[in-house]
């Protein structure tokens, strides 16, 4: 119903300005976008086209359950349309610009530091040289180098001087170079980051932002292709999200900075130089939603992270086989949002898992373990999990696609599950 009426504001909206629209709207979607281009201005959505988009212009259409896309002979450029599913009558038209991922946290971050003064940035490089992917280019000149702090190599302690300064009242972001450098940090993110609000009796708070780059690149080794999320998920009083667009990339480090509890934001090495198009006005994204990349009807796909653009590669081939699936980008590692799962798991009654962490002790087996407990009757099948191998990453570039989900291996599973009930 609410999709609906939204739909019918933006093509109300559309048809005054003599527009063409194409729909592809959710009903869980809380935010949809309008991207209009113009022939003369190209986009990686298409040329000369509009989309309606839930949540995140990654996003994509697959086969014939999307409506089909109309050519647009002229109107505005970098133009979004908001509509607010609180009143879902009015359409507001926003501008927008374009940002590669890790320039879409930097954006968010800067904006943040701009608000509040008691945001800064702790780290290795962080400051004069920028980060090690630039997240934090010149912020040194812009703020000091009391704000962008740069550290020796000392994840331990630079991680524990920023808890300390979160309780004296700081809201600190640690950028770690590399995910698995943070491993040297895990007793000040286990025992005082996740526990000191309860240990203190609610006397302290822990706003601090822990972030940086991991997962599998391409040729980094074992050391350096580390998925943190399954060891840090039993740590009790932490947050965990993972992004995976520019949108959200933003939304998400902007959410975790002005949270009261200590969040881990994870971001995939590969996806820094992924472009998409977000609104010039302000947003936040949930810090405990799932976002809904595609509907269907056949069976819910859970993914996040880099997954998300093997899974949709994959429903591709899936929708010209003539099955319909469901798309979650689950984002919120820890909670998870069963609210949306569930909702997703009562329409399709099959359930895939994908994900880079490794299988033994991962998001998968924990994600797997809540729908069972909530879900179980609703269930026609058993729940599929693809996972990495539980090997160390090769250096090798052939034997390393090999540990990580492929594609092919997301339409088999499909298939395997939607046979079964």
């Amino acid at each position: 119903m609410a999709a609906a009426v939204a739909s019918q504001a933006v093509a109300s909206m559309a048809s005054v300005a003599g527009i063409a629209v194409s729909l592809a709207s959710s009903s869980s979607s809380q935010v949809a976008r309008l991207q209009l281009t113009t022939p003369a201005a190209p986009s990686s959505f298409g040329i000369g086209r509009c989309h309606l988009l839930t949540r995140s212009s990654a996003t994509s259409d697959f086969g014939s359950t999307a409506p089909k896309k109309h050519a647009v002979s002229k109107v505005a450029t970098n133009a979004v349309v908001v509509i607010n599913s609180d009143n879902y009558g009015s359409a507001l038209l926003y501008f927008s610009h374009e940002l590669l991922l890790f320039e879409a946290l930097r954006e968010g971050l800067e904006e943040e530091l701009d608000r509040d003064p008691t945001v800064c940035v702790i780290g290795e490089d962080v400051g004069h040289y920028g980060g090690s992917y630039k997240v934090t280019k010149g912020f040194a000149e812009k703020f000091g180098d009391w704000r962008l702090l740069d550290t020796p190599i000392c994840e331990n302690s630079f991680t524990g001087m920023a808890i300390g300064a979160a309780i004296t009242g700081l809201r600190p972001v640690i950028e770690g170079m590399n995910m698995g450098f943070l491993l040297l940090a895990y007793n000040q993110i286990a025992n005082n980051c996740g526990m000191l609000h309860y240990t203190s009796g609610g006397q302290f708070t822990i706003p601090v932002v822990i972030r940086g780059p991991g997962g599998v690149g391409r040729q980094l080794g074992a050391e350096h292709s580390q998925r943190l999320e399954s060891y840090f998920q039993s740590v009790p009083g932490l947050q965990m999200v993972a992004c995976s667009t520019p949108y959200n990339a933003k939304g998400l480090m902007k959410a975790a900075i002005r949270s009261e509890n200590p969040v881990i934001l994870f971001e995939h090495v590969l996806l820094y130089n992924l472009k998409e198009k977000i609104p010039d006005e302000e947003y936040i994204c949930c810090l405990e939603e799932a976002e809904l990349v595609r509907p269907g009807e056949d069976i819910t796909i859970l993914t996040y992270s880099r997954m998300r653009y093997h899974v949709t590669q994959a429903a591709k081939t899936l929708v010209n086989k003539g099955y319909d699936p469901e798309i979650i980008d689950i984002r919120s590692l820890k909670p998870f949002d069963m609210y949306t799962i569930g909702q997703s798991v009562k329409k399709t009654h099959r359930v895939l898992i994908v994900e880079e962490c490794m299988r033994t002790g991962g998001i998968g087996a924990s994600l797997r373990a809540a729908i069972m407990e909530n879900f179980f009757d609703e269930l026609d099948a058993p729940i599929g999990c693809l996972s990495s191998q539980d090997v160390p990453t090769p250096y090798s570039g052939p034997l390393e696609e090999l540990t990580v989900v492929q594609p092919p291996q997301i339409v088999a599973a499909v298939e395997q599950l939607c046979m079964r009930g």
